[in-house]
């Protein structure tokens, strides 16, 4: 047991310092770690575009700007009924849902919803989940 100087000590105290700890040996396969270790990104890779290529992406809006109640043509992948239940208008704070009027796998036509003049992101609710997709719509007066 290591024992620190008597001048270290102070009276009462205990010395916590412990034994050198006793060292096991842990053989371990080291090929087959290696093995399992470089499958591991590769499948995490694989996985990451197999849910990339199904999640819905937003390609454009067209057009660009509009007033409320407008027709509002939104392109781009995987924009289907199966996939994509709704669609809103969102900003800082709020996001405010827009009524489809037809939609598939690669369009929705969405009217403009009451909102107030401004820039909005466009987003797309994936279950219970609102994406704010990186794609931007102008409401104008």
């Amino acid at each position: 047991m290591a024992n620190f100087p008597a001048s270290l000590q102070a009276p009462g105290r205990y010395n916590f310092a412990a034994p050198p700890a006793q060292t096991k040996t842990c053989r371990r396969d080291h090929k087959s770690v290696m093995q399992k270790c470089a499958l591991l990104p590769p499948l995490m890779l694989a996985a990451l575009l197999l849910f990339a290529q199904n999640s819905p992406q937003i390609a454009a809006v067209d057009p660009s700007s509009g007033k409320v109640n407008d027709t509002v043509n939104v392109t781009g992948t995987n924009l289907g009924k199966a996939t994509v239940s709704a669609v809103f208008l969102s900003d800082d704070k709020n996001d405010y849902k827009a009524t489809v009027v037809e939609q598939a796998d690669d369009k929705i036509v969405m009217k403009v919803p009451q909102v107030k003049v401004g820039n909005y992101n466009v987003s797309i609710q994936l279950g219970d989940k609102i994406l704010i997709m990186p794609v931007h719509f102008k409401v104008e007066q």
